[in-house]
């Protein structure tokens, strides 16, 4: 049997799709990224599989949504049952190594995994289990997630750069098994906090206002309390906070060239984030929601086999693990509900949220042009055309036909209702737990 491929994965926080050059961003400079979807393809209808970090990256590790993991929210732990990547891929003869950020809460560094070169930043990481407080009177402690801006150093930029270090000093010296090797960057979540020389690429007065509809759904208009996006923002504010995010994605796509620098062209490259970020879209800033800037998301594919181009195709992040699976020569699981990348299907997309900013549980159906959000059943949906509406203005829920035939769609990949009720009362029994504690 031939040796399967060396494989690079590299993970980002907070990328959202359209803040690229391959992209078409006018002002986001983006150049080994660039370079990398030249040299493959780009998956350019990707999406989360949950609008924050933990559950997302619990899911993406686990090939699993996150109601089949109980991934709810970022203080989740994962059990001893849980299986990443690492597990996967040991049965093809691979070594697993992680460099720098996987948000992994609780004391197991590794999950699966052979080696870890780098590790998390300790402050970011849960080691109780204590899930979120979700009521009404919930608000973050302050909007420091946008008003803590500038040019300047953070620890953040000196993680990630250990990070690529690290990767590129065991790059040199691999050892005789194919590998596979996860590098995760903190860039470019907030603080808005950018490397001075990156600072200084872009022009705040280059930046297009975003503009906030006076009325919202009641589902987002607490969730922009409770994140304390309703507090006003000056105009120099929210210039300088999105000059400092296109910033951030400078630095990380510098820190990617350096890793595509470092490994041959017959190496598989994966490049894509957790999830995305609003940067004041919608009036919100972060994610937490089902719009497109925080649930699309960048994914490029580098694959010796495979043609390079575009692909418009439905795919999300549950389509990782059998991926890989694939690319080390392994059969496909049936227990994974993704799909091999390497012969993407565009199929219906699911997105979930189970944390504090929303009261009842959150998922999003993105099926063909059709975005459905179902937020309970005492809530009204949400329903775009992104062919007829890509910004998400025209909300269609008054369409009762199209809600029933959507909601259909939705219930038979999960029942909402009842995935909500579990959530609650396993938060509600680690609230407990905590709270002995």
């Amino acid at each position: 049997m031939d040796r399967p491929p060396n494989i690079l994965v590299v993970l980002s926080d907070e990328h959202t799709a359209a803040a690229a050059g391959w992209a078409g961003h006018p002002h986001v400079r983006t150049p080994h990224l660039d370079r990398l979807a030249a040299q493959g393809v780009s998956f350019d209808r990707a999406y989360t599989n949950s609008p924050m970090c933990v559950p997302s990256r619990l899911s993406l590790m686990s090939g699993r949504y996150v109601h089949q993991i109980g991934a709810w929210d970022n203080g989740v732990i994962p059990g001893p049952t849980y299986r990443t990547w690492g597990h996967h891929l040991r049965e093809a003869g691979y070594t697993s190594v992680i460099a720098g950020r996987t948000h992994f809460n609780g004391p197991d560094r590794l999950l699966g995994f052979d080696k870890r070169l780098t590790d998390d930043l300790d402050f970011w990481l849960d080691h109780s289990g204590r899930p979120p407080r979700r009521t009404p009177d919930w608000r973050r402690p302050s909007n420091s997630h946008v008003t803590e801006q500038g040019a300047g150093d953070h620890i953040h930029t000196q993680h990630d750069i250990a990070a690529t270090d690290a990767a590129v000093d065991f790059l040199r010296a691999p050892g005789e098994d194919p590998f596979l090797l996860y590098v995760g960057y903190m860039h470019p979540h907030f603080p808005l906090v950018a490397p001075p020389e990156f600072r200084a690429l872009y022009d705040p007065a280059d930046v297009e206002l975003p503009s906030v509809a006076d009325q919202q759904h009641p589902v987002i208009s607490l969730l922009r309390h409770g994140f304390r996006n309703d507090e006003p923002l000056t105009e120099e504010q929210i210039r300088e906070a999105t000059v400092c995010y296109w910033a951030l994605v400078s630095h990380l796509d510098h820190q990617i060239g350096r890793l595509l620098n470092a490994v041959p062209d017959d190496t598989v490259v994966i490049y894509t984030s957790d999830h995305g970020e609003m940067a004041g879209q919608h009036g919100i800033w972060q994610k937490q929601c089902f719009y497109e800037p925080a649930v699309r998301i960048p994914l490029l594919l580098r694959h010796p086999a495979i043609a390079r181009g575009r692909t418009d195709a439905h795919v999300s992040l549950v389509d990782l693990l059998p991926t890989l699976r694939d690319i080390a020569g392994l059969e496909s699981d049936p227990a994974l509900p993704g799909h091999s990348l390497l012969d993407p299907m565009d199929r219906p997309v699911l997105s979930e949220y189970h944390a504090q900013g929303m009261l009842d549980g959150g998922f999003m159906l993105k099926s063909g042009p059709w975005k459905y959000c179902y937020y309970g059943p005492t809530n009204a949906p949400q329903v775009f055309n992104l062919d007829d509406d890509p910004l998400e203005q025209n909300d269609l829920s008054a369409d009762t036909a199209l809600v029933r035939r959507l909601d259909a769609e939705l219930r038979l990949l999960l029942d909402p209702d009842a995935t909500d009720e579990r959530a609650k009362s396993d938060q509600a029994a680690r609230m407990a737990v905590s709270t002995r504690g």
